[in-house]
């Protein structure tokens, strides 16, 4: 999912609901602001203890204490959120979990359900989320919150008229300055041992739970010196004067032990029932990580030189002190390394003046660029591939690579046909693949919204196994599941090539979207500026 303001606009429909909305945010804005920032001591993560299970494990994979990290991919949803659900289990110091949207849906309730069950052990649960999508959620943050040993803070917090998605959308016109910076991190710690970073959300479309859409996402399990510069940006997060403890911002007239009580009918197994068990092993044949845990002495993962990167949080405050130290200029010197190729899978992509200039001096070097992101029909996004749509013609010119993910090519794949269903497919993945040696990852799209606007966390890694594995189980050396887009003879306009395909299908215009809906997309991106998308 994206942050862009364009995708929120269909929650206010009609010129009606316009012009009450914007009354609505002259009225909203003379209303209660933030509350004064408690001046706390400053929590700090708990280190990796050989006390632990998890810390024994960590220890074991470390062993070398070479410099290096393991990491194991996450690829497959089903892997993915049964590593956390073991990870949570088996827990026996601290979780932290930092995330931009946990879900109201059968997803995110059992994640809220197990960390309550973690908190309950004796476990320290610290939750911190963007507050753009907690709408309706406070009392079952609240709930949680109301454990001795859990926390919930909300970064950037809305203030007025929580509970409901319009109300907000008040407040977020009258103060849009502040609102428009959102916390699109991503990350979880157990037992500051080992830590999954990526770009999955937690709910239910980002593990294959939707019958609606559903998205494909990568993650990384780390362990050793990674995790502890991820913790450490977790620290800087909960700790900034942005972040504000759940029970400061949020109206609430109920005892702990009614909060408590809600909490456990609401997680209940009726609205948050347990997913199917992975399959014995992934698509790379690793095990789920529970098993793994069980022999200590036979776990293996891939040794990489592994990083943690992230913006400060007072981007949201709109001070970039350092822009240099942004991920996205972190993104940026890593490509211009690149001797060979840049393979870039990212869902949003706007590259802009100077991402294009980036390109140019790539493909001047002789460095093959490749771009995988989402089709117009299958974004969620379509004002943001809109915008992408402009420099298309400009990056094929230069020999760049192009590619779109669509639900009906990813259906002629059994792989995808049989997770998908009769869900809608889309690319929720971002990394980048760089002379098949180094990888980044993390909650970055390429758009000047993760650039500007948004906090983002990544991580840089080092390693010829991983880049081999991600070119296998994504298919990138014959993808499949995409259009191949490609110049028209003419040299001016663009076209569709099916992969796949035994027909080889050729469109000459946008796959699976009506001339209609491309025209009322365009004429509303003449109004949404590029730096909001």
């Amino acid at each position: 999912m994206h942050t862009s303001l364009a995708s929120r606009f269909p929650a206010l429909r009609g010129a009606a609901a316009w012009l009450f909305a914007l009354a609505a945010a002259f009225v909203l804005a003379g209303c209660a602001g933030l509350p004064p920032r408690a001046a706390d001591t400053p929590v700090l993560a708990i280190p990796p203890s050989s006390a632990t299970l998890l810390g024994r494990a960590a220890a074991h994979l470390d062993a070398p204490r070479d410099g290096l990290s393991s990491v194991r991919p996450l690829i497959e949803a089903s892997f993915a959120l049964d590593a956390r659900l073991e990870l949570i289990r088996r827990a026996q110091s601290s979780i932290d979990v930092q995330t931009y949207q946990l879900g109201n849906d059968k997803t995110g309730r059992l994640l809220l359900r197990e960390l309550r069950d973690a908190a309950r052990r004796g476990v320290r649960v610290r939750l911190l989320l963007d507050d753009f999508y907690t709408a309706g959620m406070d009392p079952l943050l609240l709930g949680l919150a109301a454990e001795s040993n859990a926390s919930v803070r909300l970064f950037n917090p809305f203030v007025n008229a929580r509970d409901h998605s319009a109300t907000r959308w008040m407040e977020f016109l009258g103060d849009f300055r502040r609102l428009n910076h959102r916390m699109h991190n991503k990350l979880f710690v157990a037992d500051g041992a080992i830590a999954i970073a990526g770009g999955r959300n937690l709910a239910d479309e980002y593990f294959l739970r939707s019958e609606v859409a559903n998205f494909i996402d990568f993650e990384l399990l780390m362990a050793g010196p990674v995790v502890a510069e991820s913790a450490a940006v977790f620290d800087t997060y909960w700790n900034s004067d942005v972040v504000y403890p759940i029970e400061t911002v949020a109206i609430n007239h109920r005892t702990p032990a009614v909060l408590k009580a809600d909490f456990e009918t609401a997680t209940s197994l009726r609205f948050a029932p347990w997913p199917d068990p992975p399959g014995d092993g992934d698509v790379l044949g690793d095990p789920p990580l529970g098993l793994q845990l069980l022999n200590i002495p036979t776990l293996q993962w891939m040794r990489a030189d592994a990083h943690a990167t992230a913006d400060s949080p007072n981007k949201a405050l709109g001070v970039m002190r350092h822009p240099t130290e942004s991920v996205a200029q972190r993104f940026h010197e890593l490509a211009a390394t690149a001797r060979s190729s840049v393979l870039v899978i990212s869902p949003y992509f706007i590259p802009g003046d100077e991402g294009m200039a980036r390109i140019r001096e790539g493909r001047r070097r002789g460095v093959q660029v490749s771009v995988i992101t989402n089709s117009l029909a299958d974004s969620d996004e379509p004002l943001v591939n809109i915008n992408y749509n402009r420099y298309r013609v400009d990056m094929l010119k230069l020999g760049v690579e192009l590619y779109e993910v669509s639900t009906q090519q990813l259906k002629r794949s059994g792989q995808f046909r049989d997770l998908l269903k009769k869900a809608r497919g889309r690319l929720h993945a971002k990394l980048a693949l760089i002379d098949r040696e180094w990888v980044m990852l993390g909650s970055m799209n390429l758009d000047p919204r993760s650039a500007l606007l948004n906090t983002e966390f990544g991580v840089r890694v080092r390693s010829f196994d991983l880049t081999q594995a991600l070119l296998y189980a994504y298919q990138l050396d014959d993808i499949e599941g995409v259009y191949r887009v490609v110049l028209k003879p003419d040299g001016e306009n663009v076209q569709w090539i099916g992969t796949g395909d035994v027909n080889n299908e050729v469109l000459d215009s946008e796959p699976d979207s009506s001339m209609l809906t491309r025209l009322q997309l365009l004429l509303f991106s003449w109004f949404v500026p590029t730096d909001q998308l």
